[in-house]
Order: structure tokens, then sequence, then C-alpha cells
């Protein structure tokens, strides 16, 4: 199966994609990761991508097409894949097609994740990290039975910059912006699933599973 999955920051996309990974046995191909990865194996196309990356630069749409179309070419996402984080722009959808096209492939669904806006600010504004294991908590739904400290190591518990409200506002917006007329443009063409993604991670699950797979 050869999915697209999307939806605004904090929906739950990197759960969901690890369980349908796992439940579909296809990769997950975050194309950050794709990046990251052609630029630490010093690939001609990770070296461009590392340079433009140096000067300050956006990785054009064009060469993170490449970088997409060659990891697509690889022998563990010959029978399919799940697709995060390209398209997300409109222009990134045409480039998309074309590299299904030389592979001679088709995409079977695009994934909308969804929830309310404000649910998403709760959600991201009310995280805490631990600043020296990682370990992740939330105000409302896990918090540290340490108060400020992780219940782990007693490191610090802090915010992470980009998960303050303004920032996260700034994000959902660009995400109305960019992501949305994509996931319209998908619509048309039949492809498009919405998944309600308020509920626990395994509620969520379940309807994905139910769609996609029939169980």
């Amino acid at each position: 199966m050869r999915l697209v999955l999307m939806g605004m920051p904090g929906v739950g996309k990197g759960t969901q994609a690890t369980r349908l990974r796992d439940r579909l046995n296809v990769p997950h191909l975050s194309t950050g990761d794709i990046l990251r990865e052609a630029v630490k194996a010093e690939t001609p196309l990770g070296l461009q991508a590392k340079d433009t990356m140096a000067s300050g630069n956006l990785v054009p749409d064009e060469l993170i097409g490449v970088l997409v179309s060659d990891r697509l070419g690889e022998r563990d996402a010959a029978q399919g894949f799940i697709l995060d984080g390209f398209p997300r722009t409109v222009a990134q959808v045409d480039i998309l097609d074309r590299v299904m096209e030389q592979r001679g492939v088709a995409l079977d669904r695009v994934v909308l994740l969804e929830a309310p806006e404000e649910e998403i600010v709760r959600r991201l504004s009310g995280r805490r990290v631990c600043e020296s294991c990682g370990e992740v908590y939330h105000v409302d739904s896990r918090p540290s039975a340490k108060g400020e400290q992780c219940e782990q190591c007693e490191g610090r518990l802090v915010q992470r910059p980009d998960d303050t409200e303004d920032v996260i506002r700034e994000r959902l917006r660009v995400y109305r912006e960019k992501t949305l007329p994509i996931a319209a443009a998908y619509e048309k063409r039949g492809l498009l699933l919405r998944i309600e993604g308020r509920g626990t991670p395994e509620d969520v699950f379940g309807l994905l599973k139910m769609e996609l797979v029939g169980t």
C-alpha cells in the first residue's frame, strides 16, 4: 500500500505512521529523515542539499523530489510506503505525480488526520520535555509525579521554543495556507481519507485500520 500521511502539527502523525508501518510492513518515509540521511551519506544530492542549507536557503522542491524518487526506488519500498512530510505544497503534488509515474506506481490513499485547532494548541503548549534524557510529559494528560522534574532522571522539564502558543498558531496558519489546498486537490481525485484524530492513539489507529485494511 502506498500512502501519503498528512495533518497539522501535533495531530499524531508520527505515532500513527509507526503503527501503520508495523501493521502494513512498509517503510515510513519522512522527507526530513531522507534529507538528513542523504547529507550524512554525502551522496551527490546530499552534498548539494547541504550546500543549499549552509547558505541559509530552503532546499528546492525539485531536489527534494529527486531525493524522494531515489528513496522510493530502494528495495524496501517496492511493495509500498508511508510518505510523511511530502508533498507540502501544490507544486510538490505535481512533483510527486511525476515521481510516481516514472516508477510506474500510483498512490492508494492520502490520509488526513484532523483535529480542532484549539485541541492542537492545548496538546503542544502543554508539552514538557526533560532537558537531560528527552522524556516527554504533558501538564494535563501526563504530568510528572515529581512536578517540574523528570520521573526517570530528575532532569529539569522545559517547554520547547516551538511549543509556545504564538509559534504554534503561526505553524497552524502556515498549515492552513500551504497544506489544506493539497488535501483539496487529492479530495478531487477521490484519494483523500479524513480520519478523526481527537481520540486516543489506539482509537485513531482503529479507525485507520478499519478504513485501510478492513480490520
